[in-house]
């Protein structure tokens, strides 16, 4: 009874987070649109980007919040010297796979050529060194993605980096995936990500990552005895027998259901097992780590004649039916609602009106999949400038972390330890098995522990324990610390929050004390933890986390200015955007 009336609480303090400010009637005649200029300002910021730093909303209003747009959806003219500067810590993201497997090559893969040059005593340290070695290459990877999301002047092309990766989501910890993620993101998802949804498709579909995370390199057929057997048995005699053979359905069936079609797509099992056998053949080089990248065996490849949605692909080609099969679904009005629909889910609501839908499956229709177009139509609609969707959408845990450090000027950290922090949260980056992704809408992230977390977070942060992470390099702390009591939570929900907060969180501030954390019986405690390895998402992995000298355990104590900080990086308001 206690944990659901606390549930009940939580709940109703993130939904009080809404409210808002009312235009003044001068404000509303001068702009049509629901929210005010400043409220304009933040709302895209915290869409469009991963949070304002200090003095961006001003910098959104100076320069105009349409024409602010219009530059974040043209990210190749905005320069980003200091990303540009910060990337050079980071060697493995322009690595290729093979360059990755040779500098850091599996423990098996050294064991085994060990054994072939006749040394079969590889010493276990040695073996342990091996696989914290390969290991570290995810470290780089996890730390980059949230150091980019910090730093980048580019923050829209970040922020949709980040919706397609997990559109098109891959499991580090499947076989030695992880060799393949620097090019899987680099040439496959961050060229496409404001282009034509055909060509992103197409780039996935070759990509490495995919094809062995969905195995659609065990995906094989026997070519020149299927065409000749499909003049004489009947078709279902022949799935069984491709299916015997080899054929596997992963990746079609989530190809259809998770980014093109959707569930209700229109598509049938029958269709599932002809994309599948229009595939067999797209697989990666040996070794099967996929360092040699993409290529495509004819003698894998069923070409006997398929039916693929109503369109006949003949038989005796090759990857033409995997090419057409792309086609055809890049073009498909389900995919064009499909893709839509998701755009607005993640910018303007959890349930965007079917109006907003359609306006931006017309748009992709009408450009051939122009994503560039598709997310201009959702982010300059009136429905995103609503006042219903302002502060209506609840950040995932990667959105909380980022747009905390952005919110205290953090320093950028390359190490993996932020990274860490965004899985303990519960997302860990690349580190979502199923492929459907991490949820787009609130409920999933609004359970009571992994609240109670994030207000922990919160405080920790304020106290110095996020690495980056210093209230001293916060402008307004100086000023502000000279300040009252009064003033510094007035200066702080107009830094952190936007200048407009529920009573139930002025209350917190002005107290210092946080009732939900009381209710829960809990310690304001969060321990950065050490990264541990390839699968952070597992309760293994978890368990065998070392925490990091002189944060484990230890409770939060914090007073003053940074309390106030605190417990407002914790609050429902900051929890949404």
């Amino acid at each position: 009874m206690r944990m659901q009336v606390l549930r009940t609480t939580l709940l109703a303090m993130m939904l009080s987070a809404c409210a808002s400010a009312p235009r003044t009637s001068a404000e509303a005649r001068a702009n049509p649109r629901e929210l005010s200029s400043r409220e304009q300002a933040l709302h895209v910021l915290n869409r469009l980007s991963f949070g304002p730093r200090p003095g961006d909303v001003d910098r959104v209003l100076a320069t105009g919040v349409d024409r602010w747009i219009d530059r974040q959806l043209q990210p190749e003219r905005i320069p980003d010297p200091a990303l540009d500067a910060l990337l050079k810590a980071y060697p493995v993201l322009r690595m290729s796979a093979n360059e990755l497997a040779e500098e850091f090559p599996p423990p098996g893969a050294a064991l085994r050529q060990a054994r072939q040059r006749g040394d079969t005593a590889l010493a276990k340290g040695k073996r342990v060194e091996l696989a914290r070695a390969s290991r570290s290459i995810v470290g780089e990877i996890t730390s980059a993605r949230v150091a980019r999301a910090s730093v980048s002047e580019r923050q829209l092309q970040e922020v949709m980096t980040d919706f397609w990766l997990n559109h098109f989501t891959v499991f580090v910890g499947k076989g030695q995936l992880r060799y393949t993620l620097p090019d899987y993101e680099r040439e496959s998802i961050r060229p496409f990500v404001f282009g034509r949804f055909r060509d992103l498709l197409g780039a996935v579909a070759r990509s490495p990552a995919m094809l062995q995370y969905l195995d659609n390199v065990q995906s094989v057929a026997d070519s020149g005895r299927r065409v000749s057997e499909s003049r004489r048995v009947a078709r279902r005699d022949r799935q069984a027998r491709s299916r015997q053979r080899g054929l596997n359905e992963n990746y079609a069936r989530e190809l259809l259901e998770l980014h093109t079609l959707g569930v209700d797509g229109g598509y049938t099992q029958q269709d599932v097992i002809d994309v599948a056998r229009a595939l067999t053949g797209w697989t990666v080089g040996p070794p099967r780590i996929g360092t040699q990248g993409f290529v495509f065996n004819p003698a894998a490849h069923d070409a006997e004649e398929k039916l693929v949605l109503g369109h006949r692909l003949p038989a005796g080609r090759g990857i033409e039916d995997g090419e057409e099969v792309l086609d055809i679904l890049a073009r498909h009005p389900s995919t064009a609602r499909f893709i839509s629909r998701k755009l607005a889910i993640r910018f303007v609501s959890d349930a965007p009106s079917d109006e907003l839908v359609d306006l931006a499956a017309d748009v992709f229709r009408r450009s051939d999949g122009d994503i560039r177009e598709v997310v201009r139509a959702i982010v300059t609609s009136s429905e995103f400038f609503s006042r219903a969707a302002y502060r209506a959408k609840v950040k995932s845990p990667f959105e909380v972390v980022v747009s905390a450090l952005r919110a205290v000027d953090a320093r950028p950290d390359t190490t993996p330890r932020t990274a860490a922090v965004v899985a303990q949260l519960g997302q860990p980056i690349y580190g979502h098995q199923a492929p459907n992704g991490w949820p787009e809408t609130s409920e999933p992230w609004m359970n009571t522990g992994a609240i109670l977390s994030r207000i922990n977070f919160g405080l920790a942060l304020a106290a110095g324990r996020v690495p980056g992470a210093s209230l001293r390099q916060w402008p307004a702390f100086d000023t502000l610390s000279r300040r009252s009591a009064k003033e510094q939570v007035a200066g702080v929900v107009e830094a952190f929050l936007g200048g407009v907060v529920s009573a139930e969180t002025r209350d917190v501030l002005e107290s210092g004390v946080n009732p939900l954390l009381a209710r829960a019986g809990t310690d304001s405690t969060f321990a950065i933890m050490e990264p541990d390895s390839v699968a952070s998402a597992s309760s293994a992995a978890r368990e065998r986390r070392r925490r990091v000298a002189g944060t484990a355990g230890a409770p939060v104590r914090l007073s003053g200015l940074s309390q106030t900080v605190g417990l407002a990086l914790g609050s429902p308001e900051f929890q949404r955007r």
